[in-house]
C-alpha cells in the first residue's frame, strides 16, 4: 500500500459511542495510520468502563500494537460523561473538529474520519450547527485566502454495492421543491463527477438522477419540477459531456436493472435515497463529503447514547469509513 499521511479521527460527542467504537476497533487492528483528536482522559475512562485494554501514545508517535491509540490531545471540560451530554463539552468538541480540518488542509493529515456528533447539544449552547457537512464547508471557506465562492459540500453515502448522493440534505420536506434549482443540480452533479474521477479513480462516472415527484412527475400530471427544472439541467450537463441519466422514478431507479450499470444514484432529498441505502447496508456504510479540498468520511449512525459504555456498539461503519478514507487518500495522491 502506498504511504500516506496519517488519518485523523475525531471522537465526536463525548457522551456517545465515538470513543467506544475506536477503542473496540483498536482491539482488532493495529491502527498505525490513525490519530485520535480528542481527550485522552475520555478514552482511558471509556476503556475502563468497557473493560478493554488500552495504551495511549502522544501524537506524533504512532500505534504499533493492538489496543494502542495515538492521541492528539484536545481536552473537553467533562471527560467522564456517558450517555448524557454535558453542554460544557461543546467548545472542546468543536476545537477538536477544527484541529482535524486545519491539519487536513495543511497536508499533515491525508483525511479525516468523524465520530458522531449530536446537533441539538451544539445548538443548545447557541451555535448554529446543522451538521458536520455544512460546518466543514464553512470552516474551510473562513480559512480561505480568497474571496471566492464557498465550497458546496455534497453528501454521499456508500456501501460496498451502492453509492447515493443528495441534491438537498438537512432541510424540511416543505422546502425541498424550492431548493431544487437548475444551478444546484448543475453544481452537485459536476462535483460528483469530478470527485468520483479524482478520489475514486472512475474514468467516466455514470450518474443516475431521481425525479422529485412520484413517477418522475408523470409528464407534468404529478408535478412540474421535472419539466421546468430537472430535465433542462440534466440536458445541459449531457451537452457538457457528463454521463447523467434521468430523471428516473425513484421507485424503479433503485432496482438492479438500473443500478448494475451505475456508479452513483442522486436523490433529490434526504429521505428519498438514504432509506434504500441504509436498508441495504446500515452499519456497513460510510458517509462521505464531496466538494471539499480535503477527504472526509464518517460513520453512518448517530451518537447512540443508550449504547455508550456498554460494549454493544457496532464498529462496522467505522471500519468502512476508515477503509474508504484510506483508499480515497491513496487514489488522490499525485501520480
Amino acid at each position: 500500500m502506498p504511504a500516506i499521511a496519517p488519518i485523523a479521527y475525531t471522537l465526536g460527542e463525548p457522551a456517545g459511542i465515538g470513543a467506544d467504537i475506536i477503542i473496540q476497533l483498536a482491539q482488532k487492528q493495529v491502527l498505525q495510520d490513525i490519530v485520535c483528536i480528542g481527550d485522552g482522559g475520555l478514552l482511558t475512562a471509556r476503556a475502563a468502563l468497557l473493560k478493554l485494554p488500552l495504551t495511549l501514545v502522544d501524537y506524533p508517535a504512532t500505534a504499533t500494537a493492538v489496543s494502542t491509540l495515538s492521541v492528539f490531545q484536545h481536552s473537553v471540560a467533562n471527560p467522564d460523561v456517558v450517555g448524557k451530554p454535558d453542554l460544557a463539552n461543546v467548545a472542546g468538541v468543536l476545537t477538536s473538529l477544527n484541529c482535524a480540518i486545519d491539519n487536513c488542509l495543511s497536508g499533515k493529515f491525508s483525511a479525516m474520519v468523524t465520530g458522531p456528533l449530536h446537533k441539538a447539544v451544539i445548538n443548545d449552547v447557541g451555535r448554529d450547527f446543522s451538521g458536520h457537512t455544512e460546518y466543514l464547508a464553512e470552516r474551510i471557506h473562513s480559512l480561505s485566502d480568497t474571496d471566492g465562492e464557498a465550497p458546496h459540500p455534497v453528501m454521499l453515502l456508500a456501501t460496498s454495492s451502492l453509492r447515493v448522493a443528495l441534491i438537498t440534505t438537512h432541510i424540511p420536506l416543505k422546502d425541498v421543491s424550492a431548493a431544487i434549482t437548475r444551478q444546484r443540480i448543475d453544481r452537485v452533479c459536476k462535483i460528483i463527477d469530478h470527485d468520483l474521477r479524482i478520489k475514486y479513480g472512475i474514468a467516466k462516472p455514470r450518474i443516475l438522477v431521481c425525479g422529485l415527484n412520484p413517477h418522475a412527475g408523470e409528464g407534468g400530471h404529478l408535478g412540474m419540477e421535472e419539466i421546468e427544472t430537472i430535465i433542462p439541467a440534466l440536458e445541459a450537463l449531457r451537452r457538457q459531456g457528463l454521463d447523467v441519466i434521468g430523471p428516473l422514478p425513484a421507485d424503479t431507479l433503485f432496482t438492479p436493472r438500473y443500478l448494475q450499470h451505475a456508479d452513483v444514484a442522486v436523490a433529490m432529498y434526504h429521505d428519498q435515497g438514504l432509506p434504500v441505502l441504509k436498508a441495504l447496508g446500515f452499519g456497513k456504510a460510510a458517509n462521505i463529503t464531496l466538494g471539499l479540498p480535503i477527504i472526509r468520511t464518517s460513520v453512518d449512525h448517530g451518537t447512540a447514547f443508550d449504547l455508550a459504555g456498554s460494549g454493544q456498539a457496532d464498529i462496522g461503519s467505522l471500519e468502512t469509513a476508515i477503509a474508504v478514507a484510506r483508499q480515497m487518500a491513496i487514489t488522490s495522491q499525485p501520480s
